[in-house]
């Protein structure tokens, strides 16, 4: 079996992973990390997350970051369901030894140190580790993946927007005058289990916000190749991710055109799932699928795409453990699709 750990295992994102790791026929999920000072460790994973209960006998323990280089040679796969900060602190130390990083926060996704900074608040400073790492969409980075040692897991945003957008940037199908708009809608989840005001399903209604500044954009763009308008959403439901993008495509493009560059992406990808009709947040809920559906006006040139994911699923942990199929030579959907 191959050896594996969570740090940072008490948020949302960490109970996929250990409900993932604990059923995976190759993994062993074997510690359960907290930060220091935690009120959640030594306690067992069912008293933290309910839905666990009495299928992992697990209990947590609190890190002690000065032993990270030792946890790095113990493992074979670290997940780090982490904050950007404690992610970027800590990755010189858990990185060029034996465990395989995969990041899960955003301290490695942007490769321009100045971006970073102006969307993240805080200074790269781990600039060798992030020379090295690969962002983890597992479609569209398979052989980069296959032979990375720390992997930059994408966000929940960029993930829905990219594996929408990606067959018609990468065949070069825009009208360059013309930027792509991208509205996504995500469930409180997003936030984390922190609890807040702003994040509270009694507070929360539909609406905007991070407009024209959210640090999604700039992953997007970077990993799309073309710049985008890109506006979340926050809606009073529980998980998942809707994504419509508006986009005009060159002069002579077909939807014949559109439909084969879809097929030829992800038609072999079991993950995706190419719809008749257009999706919707229930069917991809506690799944690790992206379902995908478009419509193209030949007349006007402008086609719209829509996607769904589960953010912490597809979005965050189920993608993770996509790219650790991949690093240890499994199938990429080895584990997920009876999640």
């Amino acid at each position: 079996m191959i050896s594996t750990c969570i740090i940072g295992a008490s948020g949302y994102t960490g109970a996929e992973l250990i409900k993932i790791l604990i059923r995976h026929p190759h993994f062993s999920l074997d510690t359960c990390y907290v930060s220091a000072g935690s009120a959640d460790s030594d306690k067992p994973i069912g008293a933290i997350h309910p839905q666990l209960f009495g299928q992992t006998e697990l209990v947590t323990q609190a890190l002690d970051s000065g032993e990270l280089s030792q946890i790095a040679k113990q493992y074979d796969a670290i997940f780090l369901a982490t904050p950007h900060e404690a992610s970027h602190d800590w990755a010189q130390a858990l990185s060029g030894r034996k465990a395989k990083i995969f990041d899960l926060s955003g301290a490695f996704r942007l490769k321009d140190t100045r971006i970073f900074e102006q969307f993240y608040g805080f200074q790269h400073q781990q600039t060798g580790v992030l020379s090295g790492a690969v962002y983890g969409l597992a479609e569209w980075h398979e052989d980069a993946i296959k032979t990375a040692c720390f992997i930059a897991v994408p966000g929940c945003y960029p993930t829905a927007s990219l594996l929408a957008i990606k067959p018609m940037t990468e065949a070069g199908f825009l009208d360059p005058n013309v930027r792509p708009i991208i509205n996504a809608t995500s469930g409180v989840s997003g936030a984390g289990r922190k609890p807040s005001m702003t994040t509270s399903y009694f507070e929360v209604s539909l609406q905007a916000y991070g407009v024209l500044g959210h640090r999604h954009t700039p992953e997007i763009e970077e990993y799309c190749g073309t710049p985008v308008i890109f506006t979340p959403h926050l809606g009073q439901f529980k998980r998942g991710i809707l994504t419509t993008i508006t986009m005009r495509l060159r002069t002579g493009v077909t939807a014949s055109d559109i439909q084969q560059k879809f097929e030829q992406h992800y038609g072999n990808q079991p993950m995706i799932r190419l719809r008749d009709s257009w999706p919707k947040i229930d069917d991809v809920a506690n799944t690790a699928f992206c379902d995908i559906h478009w419509k193209f006006d030949e007349d006007s040139g402008y086609l719209v795409i829509s996607s769904a994911i589960d953010n912490l699923l597809k979005g965050a942990a189920s993608q993770a453990v996509q790219c650790a199929n991949l690093v240890f030579n499994q199938a990429t959907e080895t584990g997920l699709l009876s999640i």
